[in-house]
């Protein structure tokens, strides 16, 4: 049973989940082939996940990104930073997806689970709209959901140069499977993509695609590589602390300079707080 302050929550949560064609956008997943008709939407009913890993950078550069609801994640002031994060698990038929599946309770997210998944997942509208169009039709409860999402995540060991990138760098889509495929045992290329759009082809997201149980397995045609990005290099942003002095801070002469972030290499100058620059990569468990 939801609290009551849960259930007033629902018309702003339902109103709040978004317009967001950035991460909505479904590169080679949105086929209509298959099973994609409206009654087979049924929730439990699948045939493999997808778990789904966003480039922060990227995101936060676009239009979505500038947005003021994304202020956790690309809006912050406490220099944070975000590098691959976690976008959805994606239940997946071999050809198409299911959708918005009908379930007996309305599909709510409470506010417990929501700040539970903000550390991996810093969108309090994306944590809802996920569950809404994707969860139902996992046939979990949000919870279960999210712990199976979590614990998915947090097997995937990311490449150190991808965790914290002060450089821009350009790689091809088969150097960074390459390089998480050889972090990973037991994953295969045929088992994950990656994804990019955009001006000069700019990473987007990784998927990893596991069976119902969560064991890695291969990709079903939603997951074809050339489709999501044939490019031979992709631009991949780098990440970009978001730390501010605080407001007000002095600049008149003789007094001391408000903190400045380090370059790369440089050990901290001020008080800049380094160790909260860094949000820590999937470990494995």
């Amino acid at each position: 049973m939801t609290s009551t302050s849960d259930a007033q929550r629902w018309p702003n949560n339902d109103r709040d989940t978004y317009d967001r064609r950035d991460y909505d956008r479904r590169d080679g997943g949105s086929g209509s082939g298959g099973r994609q008709s409206r009654e087979r939407n049924i929730p439990g009913e699948f045939d493999y996940y997808a778990l789904v890993l966003s480039w922060s950078p990227t995101h936060c550069e676009s239009e979505a990104g500038r947005n003021d609801r994304d202020a956790l994640q690309c809006g912050r002031r406490d220099g944070r930073r975000y590098a691959f994060v976690l976008h959805g698990l994606w239940p997946q038929y071999e050809r198409g997806f299911p959708g918005n599946c009908r379930t007996r309770e309305r599909p709510f997210v409470p506010n417990r689970v929501i700040d539970e998944m903000l550390d991996i997942m810093p969108a309090r509208g994306l944590v809802i709209h996920e569950y809404k169009k994707h969860g139902t039709c996992s046939g979990l409860d949000p919870a279960g959901y999210y712990e199976m999402a979590r614990r998915l995540y947090n097997r995937i060991r990311i490449p150190e140069r991808y965790t914290n990138p002060f450089e821009a760098q350009f790689v091809a889509p088969e150097q960074l499977t390459r390089e998480i495929v050889a972090a990973n045992p037991g994953l295969e290329p045929n088992m994950m993509a990656v994804s990019c759009a955009g001006p000069g082809n700019r990473l987007r997201e990784i998927r990893i695609c596991y069976t119902k149980s969560g064991q890695l397995r291969p990709c079903g045609s939603n997951e074809n590589q050339r489709r999501m990005c044939s490019a031979r290099q992709m631009y991949v942003p780098p990440v970009r602390s978001t730390w501010k002095p605080p407001a007000g801070a002095s600049q008149r002469p003789g007094d001391r300079a408000a903190p400045v972030e380090p370059r790369r290499g440089e050990p901290p100058r001020g008080n800049v707080p380094r160790d909260r620059d860094y949000l820590p990569a999937p470990r494995g468990i």
